[in-house]
Parts: structure tokens; C-alpha cells; sequence
């Protein structure tokens, strides 16, 4: 059974007094938080405090110990593997060390999702990855094999393999970490106009506070089990908090 679309008037993710635990070990305890349609969510908070945890959540890999979790509708986690993994292909996932396989080309890492999980004729499937490599300015590197390509380059290679199924619901895990100055700019301007572009929803896992603040929608902060903070940019960059601060 494929999965049912959410509502566009419903949040993308919504956690409701979730408990997260390895074990004995709580991560994260009665948190409670949601995205709305079409935003950019940065989640912060020092290493260690459960952000990746939560997208781990997100994903369907840890099930809540507590609470209720919804993606794109659908409760978590879901009743049978083959309802996980439909609901995952209308998730994007933009992972800390890229994931691209070496031995294919840059078109041929973007093409693998479309090849795998759809029978579209070989002109079409083409056509959507050169827009894809398009869309984030590398419509020129598709023969290129991963170790040519900066680390920029493979950072923005990732994200159009991540788009190349047109998810509605894009995940973030540290997509800053590694980057120079100048490739850290590229990719955020990138995140911010794929969203607002496609209509999507993001969701962006960094410790890269200040960078992250400026192109946001939402900042959510992560420590001691829960959530700190939740609300705009503007209004975590005033707070007076001292564990904030």
C-alpha cells in the first residue's frame, strides 16, 4: 500500500511528547515540536544532545520510546517494512559524508535513486537528472567521477541525487561540516532556494549556529534531553537565556 499524502494544511513532521532512548539511555525525553509546509527548520544544540537522534526518529530507524511521531501524515513508526520504505522515497536525505559510490560517474550517482525505484525510459530518466545537476549548477559534471569533484562539488552532487525523486520533505544532517567558507554560502543558498523553489519542507541538522540563522525559517535548540528553544532566528538571537547564550 503506498502511502497516503499528507494534508497541506497539516505539519510535515510533528513530534508530540516523544521520548527517544538506546536502550536504558534517554536521549531525548517529552519533546515536542512540528514544521510547517513549505519552512526551513534548523535544528542546534551542542554534539551529543540528540539532534541526529531525532532524525534518526524522522527516518523510522529508532522508534519512539513515548509519545507520537507523524511524517508526511503517516504515524511512526509504520506497521510493515514495505510502508517505511514507501514513505522514504518521499523523503530527500542529504548526509554529513555525502554517501556518493566512487566507482560511478556523477550522472550515474544522481540517476541510481530514479533507476532503482522507478521503470521511467531511459530519455526521461536522463533529462531529470541533468535537471537536477542543473538545479544545483552542475550541469556540466555528469561524467566527472566523485574524486574529481570538490568538496563543494559532491556536497551539491549529493543534494541533487537527494531531490532526484522529487521527495516533498527534505532532511539535513550536518550539511555544513567540511566545507570552506565560500562552499558553506553555495550550499545554504542552495537549501533556501530548492525549498521555496519546489515547495518544500526542510529540516537542517548543524552546529553552524550563526550561518544557519540567517537563512532559516525556525531554530529549534537540543540540550539537557529537550527542547530549549523553539521559535524565529530574530527571537533566539535576542534571547537572554544563559544557556542559550
Amino acid at each position: 500500500m503506498s502511502a497516503v499524502p499528507a494534508s497541506v494544511n497539516e505539519p510535515a513532521i510533528a513530534f508530540e511528547r516523544v521520548t527517544l532512548a538506546r536502550g536504558a539511555r534517554v536521549i531525548v525525553r517529552d519533546v515536542s515540536f512540528a514544521l510547517e509546509p513549505g519552512t526551513v527548520t534548523a535544528v542546534l544544540g551542542p554534539s551529543g544532545a540528540g539532534k541526529s537522534t531525532l532524525l534518526y526518529a524522522i527516518t523510522g530507524e529508532l522508534a519512539p520510546s513515548a509519545g507520537t511521531l507523524h511524517v508526511l501524515g503517516q504515524p511512526m513508526p509504520r506497521p510493515s517494512v514495505r510502508e517505511l520504505y514507501a514513505l522514504r522515497r518521499r523523503m530527500g536525505v542529504l548526509l554529513q559524508g555525502n554517501g556518493l559510490l566512487t566507482d560511478l560517474s556523477v550522472f550515474e550517482n544522481v540517476a541510481l535513486p530514479l533507476r532503482f525505484h522507478t521503470p521511467l525510459p531511459e530519455p526521461v530518466l536522463r533529462e531529470l537528472v541533468t535537471m537536477k545537476l542543473n538545479a544545483v549548477g552542475l550541469g556540466e559534471a555528469g561524467a566527472l567521477l566523485p574524486q574529481e569533484l570538490s568538496g563543494g562539488m559532491a556536497r551539491r552532487v549529493a543534494l541533487a541525487r537527494a531531490l532526484v525523486l522529487d521527495p516533498p520533505l527534505m532532511l539535513y544532517d550536518e550539511p555544513l561540516t567540511g566545507l570552506d567558507p565560500i562552499a558553506v554560502g553555495v550550499i545554504l543558498d542552495l537549501i533556501r532556494r530548492l525549498n521555496d523553489s519546489l515547495g518544500l519542507t526542510s529540516l537542517v541538522i548543524t552546529h553552524h549556529v550563526h550561518e544557519t540563522l540567517h537563512f532559516c525559517d525556525r531554530a529549534v535548540v537540543v540540550a539537557n534531553q529537550g527542547i530549549m528553544f523553539d521559535g524565529t532566528p530574530d527571537e533566539l538571537t535576542r534571547t537572554t537565556d544563559p544557556l542559550l547564550r
